[in-house]
């Protein structure tokens, strides 16, 4: 298992990264579609700087997955009902929700792959969460070509199984501002 994963941006780029988990192994993945920064703000497309962020647990598609995938992490199955809660002032900022819920949200359950396989990271989760600083910073599938994320991390779907498999608890995924 791994304790730490680095992840950069491509030379030259906003929204494309490298995901380092060793030295022989590093995938292409997506970041937000401004960069990435050091004062993340919830809506700015950026994906946080100089943050370590921990895997918390993560959802998958059972209807499209079929079997959860191999994880040392609790892997819940997403379903029709869940959300996440993204308007700052809300007491669920920054948390899964049951829908319908009146707040802005996202819905989990999506029409596109990018939530299929998705892994929670622990950005701005409560008890030491601030409003409008970001919420639902996840580590998911990318859409094909990489198009940049609202502030994500994006893999290809086989790639995002490959870290998965690895990460634990005890990972800590560390975002450099540096290309």
């Amino acid at each position: 298992m791994f304790e730490h994963i680095s992840v950069r941006r491509k030379p030259g780029t906003l929204g494309e990264g490298l995901l380092h988990l060793d030295e022989n192994r590093v995938f292409r993945c997506a970041l937000g579609r401004t960069g990435t920064t050091v004062f993340k703000r919830e809506g700015d497309g950026a994906t946080p700087a100089h943050a370590v962020m921990r895997p918390l647990w993560g959802y998958w598609r059972a209807d499209r997955l079929g079997m959860p995938p191999a994880s040392p992490l609790d892997l819940r199955a997403i379903g029709p009902r869940d959300g996440w809660c993204d308007a700052s002032a809300h007491p669920a900022y920054n948390t899964p929700v049951t829908l319908p819920i009146s707040a802005s949200h996202e819905t989990m359950m999506r029409d596109d792959v990018l939530y299929d396989l998705c892994i929670v990271l622990d950005w701005n989760m409560p008890p030491m969460r601030s409003r409008n600083r970001g919420s639902a910073i996840f580590l998911h599938a990318a859409k094909p070509g990489y198009p940049p994320t609202q502030g994500c991390i994006a893999l290809s779907l086989p790639d995002l199984r490959k870290v998965v498999a690895v990460l634990t608890p005890d990972t800590r995924i560390s975002v450099l501002r540096q290309a």
